[in-house]
């Protein structure tokens, strides 16, 4: 007999970046101009409904997900800032990204991590649940930290 009950199960992906921590935390929070140009091509028509900069700020943006487009909304915390910023999505999926900034291994160098925590059926369709899920963020997560990495060390306003 199936448990219907939901488990929790957590994608992510980590990177070095080699830029200030300060200078990688702003262009994530900043959902005006510097997140905006870290997405890979499967995250589209990012609004800023409210806010724009860090906690406080709601975002609405569509996604390619296996060939169909999703809208998702999300509102933005930060419970560390200049650490960590969080994005709730607000639907009944209770999925939440969760961007980390630590200090590298050099003054001068970022580690991030971009981790998504989802509710996923028990049992047999749960472990198809994290199988397509990881596999469909984790490499998202990578392109997103090259894109960042790629914006991060390049001059500013580019």
């Amino acid at each position: 007999m199936e448990n219907n009950q939901p488990e929790k199960h957590t994608v992510s992906a980590s990177a070095t970046i080699p830029a200030r921590r300060e200078r990688v935390y702003s262009l994530i929070a900043n959902y005006n101009d510097g997140h905006p140009r870290i997405l890979p091509k499967q995250f589209t028509s990012l609004v800023v409904e409210q806010g724009g900069v860090g906690s406080g700020t709601i975002i609405r943006f569509q996604m390619s997900v296996f060939g169909r487009k999703q809208t998702f909304r999300a509102a933005i915390t930060e419970p560390e800032p200049g650490r960590v910023l969080v994005e709730t999505y607000l639907d009944e999926s209770g999925a939440v990204t969760t961007f980390t900034v630590n200090p590298g291994g050099a003054p001068a160098d970022s580690h991030v991590t971009i981790s998504t925590e989802l509710r996923v059926r028990s049992g047999f369709l749960g472990k198809i649940e994290k199988t397509l899920s990881t596999l469909l963020l984790r490499p998202l997560y990578v392109k997103e930290l090259e894109n960042l990495a790629r914006v991060a060390t390049g001059p500013f306003g580019s």
